[in-house]
């Protein structure tokens, strides 16, 4: 691969993780003049929703905001579970955007659920394969045994990308057509909104990255075995 088109590759992959936690920091200042936490929040919109059975809850560890559709639960890290800030808030929205896609049996959602059950998985076994091809072949000298493997690998690295192509209309939804609007009716004032759009827009470009990620890797894989 070029060293240009690696670096444009990388700067694609890294440059939206990059500046969504950039503008998470910028909007991540205590505002006294909201009046309360993600959480608070958070739990205010699952109960004007009617989703008394969804419940809040704080992020432990390293684990990072997030939707349970198990627990049903809109977990929070704790800079935005306790804090009042402009991304506390946006933030929030977004996951409650989430809660009330699993409410409605919003259908992608669901997709993606099952699909990142075994994606995991998958990736693990392609790269088995792919690193086991080469003995197999000479093992059993049946050049149709790697061939074989390589078809399979190869295929398997192509699983999580379709995760994170499942997961680009979801997240958007959940932002832009959820998220968003709640925001819009009140919640934020007139000024603020303009900011609450990037922020949904840093997290999203976030996912585009990923897939972005799973592209680079299924190419890496392909040019290795190319040699």
């Amino acid at each position: 691969m070029p060293l240009f088109v690696l670096l444009l590759a990388l700067t694609a992959i890294f440059g939206p993780q990059l500046w969504a936690r950039r503008v998470l920091r910028r909007y991540g200042r205590v505002r006294s003049d909201l009046p309360g936490s993600g959480a608070e929040l958070a739990r205010h919109l699952l109960k004007a929703a009617g989703m008394a059975d969804y419940s809040v809850a704080c992020a432990e560890g390293t684990m990072g905001d997030h939707f349970n559709p198990e627990s049903r639960q809109v977990v929070l890290s704790p800079a935005h579970h306790d804090r009042r800030s402009l991304a506390a808030a946006v933030v929030a929205a977004h996951e409650v955007g989430h809660a009330i896609q699993h409410h409605i049996g919003f259908r992608p959602l669901f997709i993606r659920q099952r699909l990142v059950r075994v994606s995991f998985i998958a990736e693990k076994i392609a790269s088995l394969l792919l690193v086991a091809m080469p003995l197999l072949t000479v093992a059993t000298r049946a050049p149709g045994v790697g061939a074989a493997c390589l078809l399979a690998g190869l295929s398997i690295l192509l699983f999580p990308i379709l995760v994170h192509t499942v997961t680009l209309p979801v997240e958007f939804d959940a932002s832009f057509k959820r998220a968003l609007p709640i925001l819009s009716s009140g919640y934020l004032a007139q000024s603020d909104l303009r900011a609450a759009r990037t922020i949904l827009m840093a997290c999203a470009l976030t996912y585009v990255a990923a897939a972005l990620s799973g592209l680079l890797n299924f190419a890496r894989w392909f040019q290795i075995l190319r040699r």
